[in-house]
Order: structure tokens, then C-alpha cells, then sequence
């Protein structure tokens, strides 16, 4: 995954260092020599991350930290804090700031890049979430959304796995006059009320003597109900190779032994203001789309939507020179269906061809009906080429195994047609739709039951 990185830093070598190490990831660098330049590319929205020096002349790295972190177009960025200081003193005055992580020079470039990763993936879900939410705004369906600083990161449930008593015990001490905590021993019970029980963040020591912790930290992420649950790793100096491994499957932050006290609150309460300011962005777009923007039968977007954040998601594809596509999928000869069966079976048929669809989408795509028996999907970052062998798993996916429509198991095999076009440099959402739908009419033309890409 990749985006776009401002490196902050009033010394032009070490600009050019990182913008080299980033460069070399296939990461997108610009450049600030000092904080008030920073803040403007920051607030024109041209970067995705922020890798900030501490020590700089006239405003330093805590101050423009705390500017970005306080308005409301700036405070969902991510920033990591890159200095020579390393007492926990500094880190904690850095998460205090609003700093996402804290990189003590000279720099872990293998730690460099998992971090700059992990926080990729985090900025990319809250864009979707911040996107989706705007555009239920600019319809005046919710009021405007306040910015992530407004939430203390206090009164968490906190769930530690950790089957050593004394190094439970101690994380507990430190939490509990601030946070309700819950020690537990077991992972695959930890799974079970991870689950279950409304957990805010989970601290998960790496040195679990009889699980592997990193496979606990996957099972987690691949799991639905707790697939946005921050993960907090607590580890010894030595399992660095072991923690990055962790970031890579998705842990959000980690701590080394020996823990300081104040470092683990001001961690504990960044993953918490992250979570709670992600989990508003969502309860918002659910109130607001349920009241206008859901197609009540299937439970997708309609074409309201569809039609009011496509431009949306074209921009900023466009913006990032990252492609995009667009599906749309039409049911073969679905009025046959209701002539036959009659409008209930259609409606059941309507909804298992909805749910299908859910099992191919990805996390960041736009699922919609657009009415009748015609459905679209939005896929940003994904080519034509990509998109073909998922449009083509859509189509497996519905003619492999028929769908029942009634309770007493009474069944129909459906087929669907499929047309899809890229976003050029210069399409617009009209466009691009047009050339996705002359894709699905080739599709039928040609004997429906396949799927047709537009040309380049």
C-alpha cells in the first residue's frame, strides 16, 4: 500500500535520507524545512503522513503537532515524531501532543517502514469513513463531524492477555485507576471476549507461553466483529523482528519491557481517541444513510448515494494517480423470475444476489444497488486487470450454487452479466459510468452470463 509522506526536518540531509529509504518503498515524499510550511501542506491535504522532527528552530515538532492535532481538517492525520530525545519522558510528551508513534534517531528503517505501513492502512479506513461521512453532511443529513482531539482516551475497557501474573498484574495496576481492565490468561478465552464482550482496546503480551500471540493478533484482525479493535503489543527488546512481523498483520502500536507507566497511558489513550473517533465516523454514516441513502430491501447504498460519492471517490483516485473501477452487475433475466415465482421470490432472490456480492467486496469498496435488478461496485486502487478476476469470482459466485427462495427450500439458478471500466485521467463519474454500462450491454449482446472490461 502506498501514500503519500511529508518528512518535516530543518536539516536537508536528513530530509533527503528519508525521502530516499521512502522512496525506495514506492512511498510518495515531500518535503518541509519548518512546522508553519508543514501545516499548510498539511491543510491543502497533500500528504497522508506526517514524519516530524522534534528539534526545529522558531516553532518545534510538539508545537506543530499540537496545531495539527487541534483543527478539525488536520487532527485525523497521522504523525510520527522522529528525534534524537529517548528517555520516556519525551515519548509520553509526544503521544501527549497527539503524536501517533514516537521514532528515536538514528532510525530502525525496517521499523520506519512498518510503522509509516500500519498507519497507511489506519489513514485509508478513516478517509472512507471521513468521505462517506461528508458526503451525508453536504446532503444535510448529520451535522458536521468534530475532530478526534475532542475525545479524552479515557474510561476504556481493556482487555490484557498476558499468562504471566506478575506482568499482568503490573499493566493492570497502571491502567485501572483510569480504565475498567481485564486480565486474561487464556488466548483463545481472550478471542472469545474480544468478541463478545465490547472491548475498546486489547494489550496482548507477545511472550505468551502457550499460544502464539501474533497468531492470536491474526485471528483477531480476520475476524469481523473485531477486525477493528486496536491491539496494543507489549514485548521484551529482543523481539523486534517478532513485532514487526505484528505490524504487519495489523498491530497498531506496541511497548517495550521494562514498561514506563506514563508511556502506556498516553499509548492506551492515543488507540483509544483513534477507535472512539473511527467508531463516531461510522455511527454517524449509519444514521444518516439508514434515513435516505439504503436501499431498504438488500440493506446496500442506492443509487443517491452512488450518485453523490462517486465524484467523491473519483477525486481523490484522482489526486493520488491511483486507479479506480467500476462494476456494474445485472441479474439475467430476472423478470422472468417475478413473472413466474412472483415478486416475493424476487425480493429473496434480490437479497441472497446483495449478499453474495458482500462476500467478494473488500473493506474500502462501494457496494450499491442502483434499483431493478442492476447493482454496482466502486473499487478504488484496482485496475481493469484486477478487477476482471473479481468480477469474474462475482459470476462463479452466483451461478455455482442456486438460491432458495422459500422456506420450503423451493430454489432457482441465477446468472448475471458484468461490465466494467477504469477511471481515465480525465473521467468524470458520468463518464465512467457510461463506459461500464456499454460493457454490461456487450455482456448480454453477446449471451449474457460473462463479463465484458471496457476499452482502455
Amino acid at each position: 500500500m502506498t501514500a503519500r509522506v511529508l518528512v518535516v526536518d530543518d536539516n536537508p540531509a536528513n530530509c533527503k535520507l528519508l525521502e530516499v529509504r521512502l522512496n525506495n518503498e514506492y512511498f510518495e515524499v515531500l518535503t518541509a524545512s519548518n512546522g508553519p510550511d508543514a501545516i499548510l501542506i498539511c491543510e491543502k491535504s497533500l500528504c497522508d503522513i506526517v514524519l516530524l522532527d522534534v528539534m526545529m528552530p522558531e516553532m518545534d515538532g510538539f508545537e506543530v503537532c499540537r496545531r495539527l492535532k487541534s483543527h478539525v481538517s488536520t487532527a485525523h492525520l497521522p504523525i510520527v515524531m522522529v528525534t534524537a530525545l529517548d528517555q520516556p519522558a519525551d515519548r509520553v510528551r509526544g503521544l501527549e501532543a497527539g503524536a501517533d508513534d514516537f521514532l528515536t534517531k538514528p532510525i530502525d528503517e525496517m521499523q520506519l517502514i512498518a510503522r509509516v505501513r500500519s498507519l497507511s492502512r489506519l489513514k485509508v479506513t478513516i478517509d472512507e469513513l471521513r468521505n462517506r461521512a461528508a458526503t451525508t453532511v453536504a446532503l444535510g443529513m448529520i451535522a458536521p463531524f468534530g475532530a478526534p482531539s475532542a475525545e479524552d482516551g479515557r474510561r476504556g475497557r481493556l482487555l490484557v492477555v498476558d499468562d504471566r501474573k506478575n506482568s499482568a498484574e503490573r499493566l493492570s495496576v497502571a491502567l485501572a485507576p483510569h480504565h475498567a481492565v481485564t486480565i486474561e490468561a487464556n488466548a483463545q478465552e481472550a478471542m472469545f471476549k474480544a468478541a463478545e464482550e465490547h472491548v475498546d482496546v486489547l494489550i496482548i503480551s507477545l511472550g505468551l507461553a502457550n499460544y502464539d500471540s501474533l497468531r492470536l493478533c491474526s485471528q483477531i484482525r480476520a475476524l469481523e466483529r473485531t477486525r477493528n479493535l486496536p491491539i496494543l503489543l507489549v514485548a521484551d527488546a529482543e523481539d523486534r523482528d517478532r513485532v514487526l512481523r505484528g505490524m504487519e498483520l495489523g498491530v497498531n502500536d506496541w511497548l517495550s519491557r521494562p514498561v514506563d507507566r506514563n508511556e502506556l497511558l498516553a499509548r492506551v489513550r492515543t488507540q483509544l481517541r483513534q477507535k472512539r473517533y473511527a467508531d463516531s465516523l461510522r455511527e454517524k454514516v449509519q444514521q444518516s444513510i439508514e434515513l435516505a441513502l439504503f436501499d431498504p430491501l438488500t440493506g446496500l447504498n442506492n443509487r443517491r448515494f452512488l450518485e453523490n460519492h462517486l465524484s467523491t471517490m473519483i477525486e481523490n483516485a484522482r489526486i493520488r494517480r491511483a486507479p479506480l473501477t467500476l462494476m456494474i452487475l445485472d441479474i439475467d433475466y430476472f423478470k422472468r423470475v417475478n413473472d413466474t415465482y412472483g415478486h416475493d421470490c424476487g425480493d429473496e432472490v434480490l437479497k441472497g444476489f446483495a449478499d453474495r456480492l458482500r462476500g467478494i467486496i473488500r473493506g474500502g469498496d462501494l457496494l450499491c444497488r442502483l434499483g431493478g435488478e442492476e447493482f454496482v461496485i466502486v473499487m478504488p486502487g484496482v485496475n481493469a486487470t484486477a478487477a476482471a478476476r473479481i468480477a469474474e469470482r462475482a459470476r462463479q459466485a452466483i451461478e455455482q450454487e442456486a438460491f432458495v427462495m422459500t422456506e420450503d427450500g423451493q430454489s432457482i439458478s441465477i446468472t448475471t452479466s458484468i461490465g466494467l471500466a477504469e477511471r481515465r485521467d480525465d473521467t468524470g463519474s458520468h463518464e465512467l459510468y457510461r463506459r461500464a454500462d456499454q460493457a454490461l450491454y456487450r455482456s448480454k449482446s453477446e449471451g449474457r452470463n460473462r463479463v465484458t472490461a471496457a476499452a482502455a
